[in-house]
């Protein structure tokens, strides 16, 4: 039933029109001619709601002003009292709806630059009707009414109370707009511009409160205190942006209307344009410094995207060769089933035929196979996984049997790895050993594999150490190598070694020493704790 009610249109422009009445009378209590906090919130309140509760907010805004005219109507006269019925809000609500219709202030890139435009308009807009309304009073006999002044003092006040206002309750808004409601406190604890605002802004601005109050009214050291008001403002709109613009120039704004020593003090005034200048132009690089971030962001997430399906690619060239190895075997196996079955039939016709022949010639086509289909996905990664294949594989024994020096050693938990990294590992070992049978300037080759873990995500540091001993070179079989090695690699070397580990968000590099070279890898896992 409750929920029912609410959803009466009458009931919410009613709660619209009271709610905004209230807080509007209990800000504009607060303002005064140097300070005029309620319009900040009148340009707030007509930026987000929708254009069908402006009536309520014209009526909201009315209420305090018709109370106004009715207790002020015999000191200032009966036609300050009409016109007075003419609340702020009906002289800016056209000019909000123009700047709304043209910009789009909510939720554009140039949303800040537009609510500049549009707070300094509306501040030119009510300064004249200030001055209007105080024309429109009956003074006492022989006071003058200093237009020019009055006008910059409405003027400041209105522009510095809107910048103290606005964007601030814009920054809030962007936040429930994109989070929700729900996770608007859990977003502002977490958030690392209300931490430094809390916790190295306002200590800031304290302590320049308290150098203000300890100083005479008149002194020099307290109009110090509330010129480097601004400083905050400008370090936290570095930081954060115009939304650290938004927080800084609110607070610097309350501290400086605090330290005013009396009503329309000079120094105060002058204080306030270097704070609502600093505010303007601080919302303006922080806007673009958003913007940079948001432009500079996008780039990464392209390059992480780019990466992604780079890395998916490599998975799925992978997997097809795993499944072209898997075809093979079987092959391989159905040949030499089928070679069973022909030899069993000949025996049954020719009881002495010498068949060691065709088994010699069979064995070295199914030979031929395994090797074919070990070179595109070895079966020992396959099988046993990669430390046994880089330990005990085909390529370890036919290194060791053309006469080359292998070690290999690992440390850390290769399981964590994905199965495509831990694969483009075993390719870049292969890549390594093939450049030194393509050169045929290596006899020693060591493997060293550290898995590294940090920030929740995995990594691993191939080094593959070559050395060069002349004796040994001298006897070692290359032609035994070039045939299998050639169909493990892309032939690239190096090259390919440095394509392969920027693919995983590394990079490789050689160094050379007098006896041989060292080349390294870093790799980065696209999966934390993969399989």
């Amino acid at each position: 039933m409750g929920k029912g009610f609410w959803e009466r249109p009458w009931v919410r422009h009613l709660a619209v029109a009271v709610g905004y009445g209230v807080l509007a009378a209990a800000l504009r209590e607060l303002s005064v001619s140097y300070w005029m906090i309620a319009d900040g919130l009148r340009l707030s309140a007509f930026l987000l709601f929708p254009y069908r509760y402006w009536p309520a907010l014209l009526v909201g805004d009315l209420g305090y002003y018709a109370y106004l005219s009715y207790a002020c109507l015999d000191t200032w006269g009966a036609t300050w009292a009409v016109f007075n019925l003419l609340s702020p809000a009906a002289f800016v609500a056209p000019l909000i709806y123009w700047v709304r219709e043209r910009w789009q202030p909510i939720g554009n890139a140039a949303g800040v630059g537009a609510l500049l435009v549009c707070t300094l308009l509306l501040s030119c807009v009510l300064a004249g009707r200030s001055i209007l309304s105080v024309n429109l009073m009956d003074l006492p006999k022989g006071y003058v009414v200093h237009n020019g002044a009055m006008a910059a003092r409405f003027f400041i006040g209105g522009y510095l109370g809107t910048l103290t206002i606005a964007p601030l309750v814009l920054a809030i808004y962007q936040v429930v707009k994109r989070h929700g409601w729900r996770q608007l406190y859990s977003r502002v604890a977490d958030s690392r511009l209300v931490f430094e605002s809390t916790c190295l802004g306002l200590p800031v601005l304290a302590f320049l409160l308290w150098f203000g109050f300890s100083s005479p009214a008149d002194s020099q050291m307290r109009q110090l205190a509330q010129v480097a008001m601004f400083l905050p403002v400008v370090w936290l709109a570095l930081r954060h942006g115009w939304q650290g613009a938004a927080i800084g120039g609110a607070i610097a704004s309350c501290a400086i209307k605090l330290l005013m020593p009396g009503l329309y003090d000079e120094h105060t005034i002058q204080a306030e344009i270097l704070v609502a200048f600093a505010i303007s132009s601080m919302l303006l690089m922080g806007a673009r410094i958003a913007a940079l971030d948001r432009h500079a962001e996008q780039k990464r997430e392209d390059v992480r995207m780019a990466f992604a399906v780079a890395q998916r690619n490599v998975y799925i060239g992978e997997m097809q060769l795993r499944m072209a190895s898997q075809t093979l075997e079987q092959v391989r196996e159905t040949i030499q089933a089928g070679f069973t079955m022909m030899l069993g039939r000949l025996r049954h016709l020719q009881p002495a035929l010498d068949d060691r022949g065709y088994q010699r010639h069979a064995f070295v086509a199914q030979e031929q196979l395994h090797k074919l289909a070990d070179s595109l996905y070895p079966v020992s990664v396959r099988e046993r996984g990669l430390p046994t294949a880089l330990s005990e594989g085909p390529l370890v024994r036919l290194l060791a049997d053309a006469g080359l020096q292998y070690s290999y050693d690992v440390r850390g938990p290769l399981s964590c790895l994905s199965t495509t990294l831990r694969m483009t590992v075993y390719r870049i070992v292969c890549e390594a050993v093939a450049d030194v049978c393509c050169k045929e300037d290596m006899s020693d080759i060591r493997v060293q594999i550290r898995c590294i873990q940090g920030h929740g995500r995995h990594a691993v540091m191939v080094r593959i150490g070559l050395k060069s001993d002349p004796v040994r070179m001298s006897y070692i079989r290359w032609d035994e190598l070039h045939a299998y090695v050639t169909r493990t690699a892309s032939g690239l070397g190096l090259r390919a070694i440095r394509d392969r580990a920027a693919i995983f968000e590394g990079k490789a590099k050689v160094r050379t020493y007098p006896d041989g070279r060292l080349v390294s890898a870093l790799l980065f896992d696209p999966v934390a704790g993969g399989d």
